[in-house]
Parts: structure tokens; sequence; C-alpha cells
């Protein structure tokens, strides 16, 4: 597989290349009105028991806006709903239709209906924890005498005269933090053991992020993992705020890399 940048301009200009979102059983069909990158629309290459989710695009466009991640990710996500999804990278490109075959279902179509299989029924879900800043930095500073002193020395006083007291009253909640987000990350695991065993902690991408985890899990039990976070959210009321995103495709537990072509 090549990006469409890489296009060798010496063999003439395709008019088009297959950009590749997933592989799926066979019998699952894109919706008619189903579009992908560039709006262009959703297609199946079938082979054998296996089929790549594909589209068309314009080799001299390159990829990687907000809106071809965008897409990519509506189309997974929208298949995961019905069906057992394995993504791809994004940005996985071949030259044709024939080449899908050839270049990716081919050669894996064993491991790949057997990785269909182990999916079915299967999706990710995403269970997210956020702070409330205001709780939990009021949390931090009750359970730390010397915060406590560094709040009062700032308390009225000038920034300038205060900077050191705030750079280490800083540094305190910020280790409190981490400390704080390992505990609530581990109750949640214990919490959802009895669900899946599966699960995979992100790290954190905001100050303030309690929980990032990722889990597999049976569709048919998401009322379950809803009732779980439920309860996790009402024990941390105005301290953590819980969501779940999901279902969707298994990003965190089997995305193909794109292969080398």
């Amino acid at each position: 597989m090549t990006s469409p940048e890489d296009t060798d301009d010496t063999e003439g200009a395709a008019a088009s290349v297959i950009y590749v979102y997933a592989i799926v059983p066979a019998d699952v069909q894109p919706e008619e009105d189903a579009t992908g990158i560039h709006d262009a629309p959703i297609e199946s290459v079938t082979h054998g028991d296996i089929a790549a989710l594909v589209s068309e695009i314009d080799p001299d466009h390159r990829l990687g806006t907000s809106a071809d991640l965008q897409a990519h990710a509506r189309i997974l996500d929208g298949t995961s709903h019905v069906a057992p999804v394995l993504p791809l990278r994004f940005g996985a490109v071949v030259s044709d239709r024939d080449a899908v075959i050839n270049e990716l279902l081919a050669d894996h179509q064993d491991e790949f209906a057997s990785a269909l299989d182990e999916l079915e029924g299967f999706a990710q879900y995403m269970i997210k924890g956020r702070y409330v800043e205001e709780r939990i930095v009021r949390e931090i500073v009750d359970e730390s005498p010397k915060a406590t002193a560094l709040l009062e020395s700032i308390r009225g006083q000038p920034e300038e005269l205060t900077r050191d007291a705030r750079m280490a009253l800083g540094e305190i909640i910020g280790h409190a933090l981490e400390a704080k987000r390992e505990t609530d990350t581990r109750i949640t695991l214990d919490a959802l053991s009895p669900l899946t065993d599966t699960v995979t902690v992100r790290e954190p991408t905001h100050d303030e992020d309690a929980v990032q985890i990722a889990i597999l899990l049976e569709v048919d039990r998401q009322d379950a993992l809803e009732q779980t976070v439920g309860e996790l959210a009402a024990r941390w009321d105005n301290r953590v705020t819980m969501r779940i995103l999901g279902p969707m495709a298994p990003y965190d537990f089997v995305v193909r890399p794109k292969p080398e072509g």
C-alpha cells in the first residue's frame, strides 16, 4: 500500500486510487447513501468470506484533515453497530480494487476471518471521567496542610509577590492529581472487572482527566455497562463527571497497520 502522494508520476496519473477503511464479513454491505473521505460512496470488495470497505479518492488530494479523520472514524464506528470490524489505520491506499484483493484480502483471509469471528457481538467502549476542577482542588488542599498554608499565603496578595508560592502550590496539586487519577482509574477497573477483562488504560490528555479506559465488551451488555458507570458517577457526584462513548470500532485492540506495498 502507498500514500496518494507517493504515486509515481512517471507511470501516468491515475484517475483515482482506492482508500481502505476496514475488513468486515463478506455479507456486510454499506448503506446506499454511505460516504467516506471526500464524500465518496462506500463500496465493498469481497474475497471469500471477508470484504474490505473502500472508496475512491483523488490521488493528488493529500489526506490528514480533520474532516478526513472524522469520515474514516464515521465509517468504522457506524459499521461496528451492526457487524464486527477490523479497522485499518488511517491512510491505507492501494492502486485499484484488484490490489485490495491481491495485496490485502487474499494473503490474510484466514487470519481476518478468525479475528472477525472472535469479534462477533463485541464493540469498543470508552469510559471517560473528568474531575470537577473546583471540587478536586478543594479536596487536594483540604488533604494537604502545606497546600493549605500556601493558599493562605497567596490569598489577597499581588501575583508578582507570590510567584514562588503559586508554583509550589501548582506542583502539589499536579502530583496529587496524578495519585488520585491512578487511584480512581483502579477503582473504575475494579468496577468494570465483572463485565470484561479486555481493557486498555489511556494516558490523560488533559490535566483534569480522571479516567480514560477503553474496553472490549459484548454489545448486549451495554445496559450493564451503563449501570456500572452510572453507579460510579453517583459515587463521585460533583467530583468526577463520567461518560461512555460507543459502541465504536475496536481501535485499541485490533487496529491493523497499513500493509507495506
